[in-house]
């Protein structure tokens, strides 16, 4: 879906308190009642309201149903983007937004910037948009779902992967730095990367191997599981003169340069007391293991990992467990079983495709390109249309 932000400067405050009440009255309604948005909004005045309604719906914020039995609308993913970016913008964590740079089955990646030019990136969560272009193919899927409930899912979906972030980050597990969340996105620090499936070889793939698995280890110790570590959700960021790996090996090149793996992607992040942890640790070690094999002709001689042996050591050297400790942040087990029945609703209408987060639209023989692409250097910017940036820029500001 196109994130077009250049109408955000044209949105009066009253215009904001409409897109607003259709949200708050989407949380009853899948089509929220025009006197209820007049209602919630608090504008005096019909004529105001209907105004404001029409721009909205101008602008694909707010939609009007067809056939419905009352004259009402509904929330557009368009209208959550643009009150998700409101939020930024006036917590002044975004300024502008950039260039689309990855598109996966169930979100967007933008590159995005604070006031200052720092780049960050957003990813915004798409639950449903695979099943909505298939629909035919995949009604029974989505007979009990509508597009409120779709982004509400997509709202659980930022949080969960936001919480597990900061957990991972706090105990020095490599991913990228969490910056914000607001309903179905977040803002999270640009590490210039490759993914792996886009590297065609490295010096020593036993030692990253080895680095990989020990990870996936690392995970279990503090009682979670990937669930989707793979070649697409796995970056790797060359570093000149880093510490040692997890390892204890250096697997970079002559020239001291380190290739230090990342990790991304975790709305489907298991605790180790799932039903099906010891199932997902497995997939999650075979993914390595087959692309390896594949792709750099490397075989592991040693068995495993398994579950089995890694939760031995839960609780070793002072860790905690970090699945308690989400759950106890806020993002509660009630939480957790819609998102993953949701999400294997997603698998079960798609199961054709793998998960690709942080990928170039192409589907070549990876080639090793940037992997939050540098195709363009145009940025549309949350005020000022003249604004002058390292980004020619359409500003969020009014």
């Amino acid at each position: 879906m196109k994130l077009d932000t250049r109408a955000m400067r044209y949105l009066t405050g009253e215009d904001w308190r409409v897109l607003t009440a259709v949200e708050q009255g989407s949380r009853n309604h899948e089509v929220v009642p025009t006197p209820l948005i007049a209602q919630i909004s608090g504008l005096r005045g019909g004529g105001g309201v209907h105004k404001c309604i029409s721009t909205l719906a101008k602008n694909g914020l707010i939609a009007k149903v067809k056939n419905a039995k009352y004259d009402g609308y509904r929330l557009t993913y368009g209208g959550v983007d643009y009150l998700a970016l409101n939020t930024y913008r006036k917590r002044k964590e975004v300024y502008s937004v950039g260039n689309q740079i990855g598109v996966g089955k169930e979100s967007d990646i933008f590159v995005v910037a604070d006031e200052k030019g720092t780049q960050r990136v957003l990813k915004i969560h798409r639950l449903g948009r695979i099943s909505f272009r298939t629909v035919k193919a995949n009604r029974d899927y989505l007979r009990n779902r509508s597009s409120g409930s779709w982004m509400y899912m997509s709202r659980l979906a930022a949080l969960k992967e936001f919480a597990f972030m900061r957990a991972l980050r706090d105990n020095g597990f490599p991913v990228p730095e969490p910056l914000a969340q607001s309903r179905h996105t977040i803002v999270m620090s640009l590490i210039d990367a490759f993914p792996l499936r886009q590297i065609s070889s490295v010096p020593r793939p036993a030692a990253l191997y080895a680095e990989l698995i020990s990870i996936l280890v690392s995970l279990a110790e503090v009682g979670l599981i990937h669930g989707d570590f793979n070649e697409f959700n796995i970056l790797i960021e060359e570093k000149r003169g880093s510490s040692t790996p997890l390892d204890g090996s250096t697997h970079g090149n002559a020239e001291g340069i380190e290739l230090v793996p990342i990790l991304i992607d975790f709305p489907q992040m298991v605790s180790i007391d799932h039903t099906n942890a010891e199932m997902y640790f497995e997939r999650d070690v075979n993914c390595i293991k087959r692309f390896f094999q594949r792709r750099y002709n490397f075989v592991s001689d040693e068995p495993g990992p398994f579950l089995s042996e890694a939760i031995k050591n839960i609780g070793s050297n002072g860790k905690q467990r970090l699945d308690v400790a989400v759950e106890a942040s806020g993002f509660s087990k009630k939480m957790a079983k819609e998102l993953e029945l949701c999400l294997a609703e997603t698998k079960a209408a798609d199961t054709s495709s793998e998960s690709e987060d942080y990928h170039d639209s192409s589907d070549g023989e990876p080639d090793r390109q940037r992997a939050y692409g540098e195709s363009e250097n145009r940025a549309d910017t949350l005020a000022d249309p003249n604004v002058k940036q390292s980004m020619a820029a359409i500003s969020l500001e009014p």
